[in-house]
């Protein structure tokens, strides 16, 4: 069957592309064609540019088409192809390239369109493959850990010894005023002292020892070894202490999973390195206890996705819906040589918009508190949103469900 649905997907993929219609495939075809496990494979969906309908039903009248069916709303017609049915629908007063979620994905010789399978955030399009879009990406995720790995595990310590200096010449400027290393963030913390706080991909330790410093039990994860031995060096020469576990977030041993916390945190170019959301949710749900709260600060998706800036220039280069999975260079490769740098293996990403964040956020089941979009402080920036804080707190008494 995944042959003759195939063929389908390209007939008509094919078929459209040289009738230049715009189009594209949506339901179980277009998670097919992004390679997600579906079922059952027995109908393609297919939408179409609605002022081109009448061309598009012209194109498949070998087919044998059924009649147009309308409403005030759509329009849609079906025939069959390969042995699958086929259902080319349009939506009237749509424009079928402005859609966010549209993107290509390369079948055969060909490049054709569907919907993202990150649609299924919203609404109920793919909500009936939501199991099967998480698997996926869940697979999909374990694949990318090992290259990402691989990247923060070569020649990190020395990157961080490059930007900070040797860790006991970072750890005096730290106690000298811990609470700066928290900023914009801190207000949201409360009283630090005796709080536990689990700190994930917490990377070099530098805000852990700075939340160590002010009384509170720390917890970091990441799965940087570089990292870490940077990180407990770095505690030891500020005279504080905290655990280090190393380990991939989604992949955190079950025994640190107990509900203690009272504060989850993560922060600054962090979040990009989940191509799904999801299972960070329900790990962060099962560290927190009643009442604790996930402490988000991160670059705002417009600085990262949207504009470019050179000095005192800003410009739109970026689309920032798009929800493509990127590979880019590793952060900390701009604290190396140039002749290091081309060494270093590239990191997977998928840059998230401010709207699936807290989408995802909320669909957990955690209670949003605060969204507080920050500005770049820098004169010639003003106006541009730099980064943002997101506080999340785990309901006292937590319902039977567990979001979406």
């Amino acid at each position: 069957m995944n042959i003759e649905f195939r063929n389908a997907i390209l007939t008509v993929g094919q078929a459209l592309e040289q009738g230049g219609i715009p189009y594209q495939f949506t339901g179980a075809a277009a998670l097919f064609m992004q390679g997600v496990a579906i079922k059952k494979l027995n109908r393609v969906e297919v939408s179409i540019q609605w002022d081109l309908f009448q061309d598009a039903f012209a194109l498949f009248s070998a087919y044998s088409p059924s009649e147009p069916e309308k409403s005030e709303e759509r329009a849609s017609f079906c025939f069959e192809a390969e042995g699958i049915h086929i259902t080319v629908s349009c939506l009237f007063n749509t424009t079928i390239k402005t859609d966010p979620y549209r993107i290509s994905v390369q079948l055969e010789d060909g490049e054709l369109w569907c919907q993202s399978l990150y649609i299924f955030l919203y609404g109920e399009v793919m909500a009936a493959y939501r199991t099967e879009i998480h698997d996926h990406l869940l697979h999909k995720q374990s694949e990318f850990k090992e290259q990402n790995e691989r990247a923060w595990n070569q020649n990190n310590y020395q990157a961080l010894i490059n930007r900070y200096g040797k860790p006991e010449e970072i750890s005096d400027k730290i106690k000298q005023n811990p609470k700066w290393r928290l900023q914009p963030f801190y207000k949201y913390l409360g009283d630090l002292p005796g709080k536990k706080v689990v700190h994930l991909m917490g990377s070099n330790g530098v805000k852990g020892t700075a939340l160590a410093l002010l009384g509170a039990e720390v917890k970091i994860v990441d799965f940087s070894q570089e990292n870490a031995a940077f990180a407990t060096e770095l505690a030891d020469a500020a005279g504080v202490s905290f655990e280090y576990v190393v380990s991939d977030v989604l992949s955190l041993p079950k025994e640190h999973l107990n509900g203690e916390a009272d504060i989850v945190l993560m922060e600054l170019g962090v979040l990009h390195y989940l191509i799904d959301l999801h299972p960070l949710m329900e790990i962060i749900k099962q560290l927190l206890k009643p009442g604790g709260i996930f402490v988000l600060h991160e670059f705002h998706p417009i600085s990262t996705k949207l504009i470019t800036s050179t000095g005192k220039k800003h410009k739109v280069t970026g689309n920032y819906f798009d929800p493509a999975i990127e590979s880019n260079t590793v952060a900390f490769s701009k604290h190396m040589s140039g002749e290091d740098q081309q060494k270093l293996a590239n990191v997977v990403q998928r840059k998230w918009t401010l709207g699936e964040l807290v989408t995802s956020v909320g669909q957990s089941g955690l209670m949003i508190k605060v969204l507080e979009e920050e500005p770049n402080h820098k004169m010639h920036d003003i106006g541009l949103p730099k980064t943002y804080t997101l506080v999340a707190e785990k309901p006292s008494i937590y319902g039977m469900s567990d979001g979406c």
